[in-house]
Order: structure tokens, then sequence, then C-alpha cells
């Protein structure tokens, strides 16, 4: 359950892939995305689980302490921030400084993937603390909007039905050993729009004419996020269910 700025950053990553299996000592990504390395384009396919281990001491991508990862670890330091001037402040210059934080969470989410690139400084801590802090925004903007009641509770469950079914389809392949799949294009058109939707809304929810012009945008832009959420997790399924029916076909071989 991903902001004027953080839409934008969203976008850099518009790439569709497929699953790869897991590899053991590794771990995975969330059910939307497991990139081999933070920005990564392509996955390595078609590896059984376990094919590759880290037997070399020293492995760059067991580091912990990188200035990406210092930098995802401050935006998650934003969430509670987030919150508290949503909920605790309510007023227009809270929820102003509250869409401003949401862009910056934005910017250093585009700007740890450009550094560990550049610095080679990709590891496995980051690939985990990237998506998480996605979500994290996600489900705090979506929950703080419903507690508000600029949406609907309707629409935090249709968000979040279609998060538990893709976690079922991800235990489904964990116990066939894959990995989640790469997330699709759609799915990553759908997760901008959602996090465009979410400051215009806030900004929505005062008086004025900026006030009514970003409701209806937001609005406008939730429900097509929403729709297109949901089509990517039909897409997914999709792929699952033919990664699974490949595995059984081969193995009656």
């Amino acid at each position: 359950m991903t902001q004027l700025g953080i839409g934008c950053v969203s976008a850099r990553r518009l790439f569709s892939g497929t699953a790869r299996p897991r590899l053991a000592g590794r771990g995975v990504g969330s059910a939307a995305s497991a990139p081999v390395t933070k920005g990564a384009t392509h996955v390595q396919q078609g590896r059984p689980a376990g094919a590759v281990a880290d037997k070399v001491s020293g492995d760059p991508q067991a580091r912990i302490v990188t200035i990406p990862n210092a930098i995802s670890v401050a935006r998650l330091a934003g969430v509670p921030v987030f919150l508290w001037l949503v909920l605790g402040v309510r007023t227009q210059a809270g929820d102003a400084w509250a869409v401003v934080l949401l862009i910056a969470a934005g910017v250093s989410d585009w700007l740890d993937g450009k550094l560990a690139r550049a610095l080679g400084q990709t590891s496995r801590l980051g690939q985990a603390l990237d998506p998480a802090a996605d979500r994290l925004y996600i489900v705090a903007t979506i929950v703080s909007l419903a507690i508000r009641a600029i949406i609907g509770w309707w629409l935090v469950a249709l968000l979040a039905a279609r998060e538990l079914v893709l976690g079922v389809v991800l235990i489904v392949l964990r116990s066939r050993g894959w990995e989640p799949l790469q997330v699709s294009f759609v799915g990553k058109a759908a997760t901008a729009c959602l996090l465009y939707a979410f400051p215009l809304l806030f900004l929505g929810d005062h008086e004025g004419t900026l006030g009514d012009v970003t409701r209806v945008t937001g609005w406008a832009m939730a429900i097509w996020g929403t729709a297109l959420y949901w089509c990517a997790a039909v897409l997914y399924i999709g792929q699952a269910r033919g990664l699974i029916r490949g595995m059984k076909e081969g193995s009656g071989r």
C-alpha cells in the first residue's frame, strides 16, 4: 500500500521483469519487488534455489554501514514525523509540511539508489530498507487520510485486500523455492498515481480554489491508481501461475 515528488521518483523504476529463484543465504524483498541490486534493470532467471551461495568472506552485499543505507534509515525516521504532522497538528500549515516531507522522502529515495550505483554500495540491507520505507509511507498516508475522513475506509480496504492477495501468492512462490516477481510497468504506474494522489488529497482538505483543484485531481488519480493496482495484481497472479505450472510440467517429464 508510493506525492508530488515520490511519484516522479517511483517512475524511475518503471520496468517489468520476471521471477527469479530464491538464492540460498540471501534475504528477499517485498511482494511487489525483489531487485537483485538497487536500481537493477534485470534479474537472473532460471536458476534453482541454492544454486549460488555467498562463499567469499567480506561479501560487499552484506555491508550495513553505507551512505545509501543511512539515507534510507533517515527516510524511515521521517514516518512518525509525518504522522504527527497530519494527525497531531491537523492544520493547513501542518499538511503543507507533511507534503514537503513526502517530497523529501521521494528525493531521498532517488538519491540513495543513485549513490548506491555510483559508489558501488549496493547491499541486501538496502534492498530491504528501500521498499520498506516506500510501503511505510504509503500505509501511513492512506491510514491518515482515512482517519481524517478525507477518503473512505472502503478505499483502504481495497488496497489492503490487494496486498493480502499478493501476500498469499508470495507465500506460494516461496514454498516452491522462488523469490517474488519483479514489479511490472503497470504496478509501477499504479504506485506513481497513488503517490501523486495522496498529497493532493491532503491539500484538497482545505478551503479555497487550490483545495478544490487538488481535491478533484487527487480523487481522479486515486481511483485510476487503485484500478491499475488491481490490474497489476492480476498480471502478477498470472505470472505466478505460469511459473508453478511450468515447474509441475517439468517435474512430470
